[in-house]
Formats: C-alpha cells, sequence, structure tokens
C-alpha cells in the first residue's frame, strides 16, 4: 500500500513536488507545481497598446540590426519588446529575464508567432536532443542576449530612432482619441532631472546642488497629455541649461508637425539665458519661465512686499505686476511679472519672477501665472517617469571575464558605456509611454484619476493563470483584478490608429 504522504508528493504528471504543511494550520499544504501561472498579466494589454498603434512595425522597419542571420534566436524586435515590457512591468534588472524566462504572459506578449508556440519548450539539461528548429526562440532572452541588445541599440542610427519613437506613440496615442486631428495649442515643458548612480559610470558625477553622484539629463514632456516627449543624458555636472538650445529647437519642429499647429515652452528658473530665449523668439515660439531672484530683482520688487491696511484674510492673496528687466548677459529688455504671495500665518510675503515673451494683451498677468501652474502638471508626470518605473543606469566598461563558464577566446571591446546608459534610459521613457496610453484608457473607462503606480498594482501586476487548450491560450483573472479589467478591455479595443 502506497504511503499517503508519498502519493501526495508525486503530481499528475508524475513530477515530483515539494510538499510542505503549514504548523499554524495543518489543513493548509503548499506545493510547487510547474503550471501556467503569472503576476504580469498586464503585459499583454501593454503589447496590445504597442500593436494597436503601430510601434511594432514602426520600429521594425527603422532599427537596425547588425547580427549574422544564421545566428539569430531571438528577432531583434521581439529583443526591444521584451526590454519595454519588462522595464513597464517594474523589472529593472535584465538578470529578471532570466527568472521570468517561462513565465507563459511575457513569452506570448514578446513574441511575433501567432497561437501557443511561444509557450512550446525544448528539453533542457537533460542530453535530450533539442527539436528540429534549435534556432526557434525558447522563453525569454537571456541577460547576455539583452546586453547585446543595449549595445547595438546605443549606435547613432538607432538611438535616433528611439528618440523619435518617443514623440512617435505619443503623436499616434492622441490622434487615435482625436480621430486623427491635431490640436491647435500645446505647451511643451522642458526640465532637467537627476538620476542618482552607484559607481563609476562614464559621464556621471557628484553634483553639489543634489549631493548626489548622478546624471543629469534633459527631459521634455507636455503637461496636457501626459507623455514624454524626448529624453537625452548629460553627465550629472552639466548646468541645467546646457544643451538646451540644440535640444528645445528641433524638438519644436517636430512636435509642430506631429502633435500640434502652435507650440509654446515652458522652463524652469535655470533654463533662461540669452541665445535661448533670442532664438525662440526669432522662430515666434512664445515662452513662459520662471527667473532666479537676484539683487536688482530685489529692489525692483521691494516697493511691492508691503501688505494692504487691514486684517488680512484666512485665504492665501496673490498680487500681479508688470515690469521690464534687462539682465547683464541680455541683448535687449524683456517682459516680466512679478508674483507677490501672502500665505496665512506667514510673517513674510513671497515674491517670485516669470519671464515670457508673450505681450500683456496675449496673456495678462494672471493668465501667465495660470499658464505656469500647470508645470506642475508636467513634473507629476516626470516625477512617475522616475518614481515608477525608476530607471537604473547600471552601464560601465567591464570586459568579460567568462562565457558559459570558461574564460572566453576572444575579446570583444566594450560598447560605450555612457550611450548603453542613454538607451536605458529612453527604453524606460517609452515603457512610461506605453504604460501611460494604457492608464489613460483606464481613466476613460473608469472616469477617475489613476497614478501610475496605482494603475500597475492594481490592474497590469495581478496573479492569473493561462490555460492552453488545443491552439488557443486563454487569460483568467482574479477576482480582485477581474473588474478593472472588465472595463479596461472595451476602451482598448477601440483604441485605433487613426490616419496622418
Amino acid at each position: 500500500m502506497t504511503d499517503s504522504t508519498d502519493h501526495e508528493r508525486r503530481g499528475v504528471m508524475g513530477e515530483e513536488l515539494t510538499l510542505f504543511r503549514a504548523e499554524f494550520n495543518s489543513s493548509i499544504r503548499i506545493e510547487s507545481r510547474p503550471e501556467h501561472l503569472t503576476a504580469d498579466p498586464g503585459a499583454l494589454v501593454l503589447r496590445e497598446v504597442v500593436e494597436r498603434l503601430g510601434l511594432g512595425r514602426w520600429l521594425e522597419e527603422r532599427l537596425l540590426d547588425p547580427r549574422d542571420p544564421r545566428l539569430i534566436t531571438h528577432p531583434f524586435v521581439e529583443l526591444v519588446y521584451t526590454g519595454l515590457l519588462l522595464y513597464a512591468q517594474g523589472w529593472h534588472d535584465q538578470d529578471d529575464a532570466d527568472a521570468l524566462r517561462d513565465d507563459p504572459v511575457l513569452r506570448l506578449a514578446v513574441s511575433t508567432r501567432r497561437g501557443v508556440s511561444p509557450l512550446k519548450m525544448r528539453p533542457r539539461d537533460t542530453g535530450e536532443p533539442l527539436d528540429k528548429n534549435p534556432a526557434e526562440p525558447d522563453g525569454l532572452a537571456s541577460q547576455p542576449t539583452l546586453s547585446r541588445l543595449l549595445r547595438v541599440l546605443a549606435g547613432d542610427e538607432n538611438r535616433a530612432v528611439l528618440h523619435e519613437a518617443l514623440l512617435e506613440v505619443a503623436a499616434r496615442r492622441h490622434r487615435s482619441l482625436r480621430g486623427g486631428h491635431r490640436q491647435r495649442y500645446l505647451t511643451l515643458d522642458v526640465d532637467s532631472l537627476p538620476i542618482e548612480v552607484h559607481g563609476e559610470q562614464p559621464g556621471s558625477a557628484y553634483n553639489g546642488y543634489f549631493h548626489a553622484r548622478v546624471y543629469h539629463p534633459l527631459v521634455a514632456s507636455v503637461a496636457e497629455l501626459g507623455d514624454v516627449l524626448d529624453v537625452r543624458l548629460r553627465p550629472g555636472n552639466a548646468h541645467t541649461a546646457d544643451g538646451a538650445l540644440g535640444y528645445i529647437l528641433p524638438l519644436l519642429d517636430q512636435v509642430e508637425k506631429k502633435l500640434c499647429q502652435v507650440a509654446a515652452v515652458r522652463l524652469d528658473a535655470g533654463f533662461p539665458e540669452d541665445e535661448l530665449m533670442a532664438a525662440l523668439e526669432a522662430r515666434g515660439t512664445r515662452y513662459v519661465a520662471r527667473i532666479k531672484n537676484n539683487a536688482i530683482l530685489n529692489r525692483m520688487a521691494l516697493p511691492y512686499l508691503r501688505r494692504p491696511v487691514g486684517r488680512p484674510p484666512g485665504e492665501p492673496r496673490t498680487w500681479l505686476y508688470e515690469m521690464e528687466y534687462q539682465a547683464k548677459s541680455w541683448s535687449r529688455p524683456r517682459r516680466v511679472v512679478l508674483v507677490v504671495q501672502e500665505r496665512p500665518g506667514e510673517l513674510f510675503l513671497h515674491h517670485f519672477f516669470l519671464l515670457t515673451s508673450y505681450t500683456a494683451e496675449e496673456k495678462d498677468g494672471q493668465a501667465l501665472l495660470e499658464m505656469y501652474r500647470e508645470r506642475g502638471t508636467a513634473e507629476g508626470h516626470q516625477g512617475e517617469l522616475m518614481s515608477v518605473l525608476e530607471p537604473a543606469l547600471s552601464s560601465s566598461p567591464r570586459p568579460k571575464e567568462h562565457y558559459r563558464g570558461q574564460k572566453p577566446k576572444r575579446r570583444y571591446a566594450s560598447g560605450d558605456s555612457f550611450w548603453i546608459n542613454e538607451v536605458i534610459l529612453l527604453l524606460n521613457a517609452l515603457a512610461y509611454n506605453v504604460a501611460h496610453a494604457a492608464r489613460v484608457l483606464m481613466e476613460l473607462a473608469t472616469r477617475e484619476g489613476w497614478g501610475l503606480g496605482r494603475f500597475r498594482e492594481r490592474v497590469l501586476r495581478a496573479a492569473a493563470r493561462v490555460l492552453v487548450h488545443g491552439r488557443r491560450a486563454t487569460l483568467i483573472l482574479g477576482r480582485a483584478t477581474s473588474p478593472y479589467w472588465a472595463a479596461l478591455l472595451p476602451r482598448l479595443r477601440r483604441l485605433r490608429l487613426a490616419p496622418t
């Protein structure tokens, strides 16, 4: 007679199971069984967004793949999908691809093959012969393969494609919601963000303002839409405005070609420099920027830093004053608006200046202040990119010490780590735009706001099971997640790439 404990340790297919009985409740048993389970069902939603916007075909037509076709296992676009979906789902380390190699949803989501063939597995470490087609992908790409992908994408031509892809996916998503029409006016928000790194990554440096070793990239986004339109990696000791002129002007041309008819620019206090402002004025582009206080500006503001007679109300008050100012480095005087703020419970008034090329007839002081305050929305979206996706820029030149457990017969020069880190940042920004597109559909479906972190944790990351029957794979969701998907999927079904 077979012992009951031994019988419990043997699965239906005869595989040995790891059985554990909980001490606190003997009715609970835990076993390890090879099931088609996943915690990343949202990867299918994100891949569907990519497919319906035509982004995959767009990338495949433009990215250069220098690999020898005889040695290729994973198609190039599948590798790009793997990077995008892993970043979007919160997997920051390339080693995660090895741990998630057999995840059924990720295998289906990154594959360009139809049916359930992406779920087929070849024998591993058994000494048995492989399938007839050993070049067919068997699971997700490994960490070394993804590292080689980054090296290939770091080339000038491929990096240019990734830069363009950020604006392309934003434009396609926006057109899909507006029936193919561009918006009349949009405002481009440009800022610089610190990305802290650990180690000696090329180009990183200690920045005294942030008190950390960082990269200091430029980021452009649109508050009205929430998309990131471009990112450019810079050394950690770069000044806020370094490279801004060559960054903003070409981007404005593309924004007005693909996204809107007329674009304005909103800038932080570190950007106003005469060369940039003069170039925007010559182009006819309106801008608004905060300008740093200095001794001259403080003297100009002094006569207005007095409270009116009478008891102050319990609500904050704001006063606006039109002025003209010319810094020593400027070629001409420009319009500035003094903003004086009274905050309840504070002894002194606060003040700052807004610099603009708008005339008072085009935008008075109040309208200008309201326009500048929209910058907070853009900063929130840029903050989601940094806090939710958490780009890990960790590439540094390290020669390969081993290959498949042995010393390599040949050593190849390391890729340019600075540009590889920019590729990592670009892929994270592209993953953000794709996840944001899905998040916007969820907001339209539920008529409520969704933070990207909340959307990922409640909708994209959840327990699910893949049931394979014949040539079909069915995703079965848990009770807690299915109501969200029931609301989201009809919106996803209506997402279509509108004609240009």
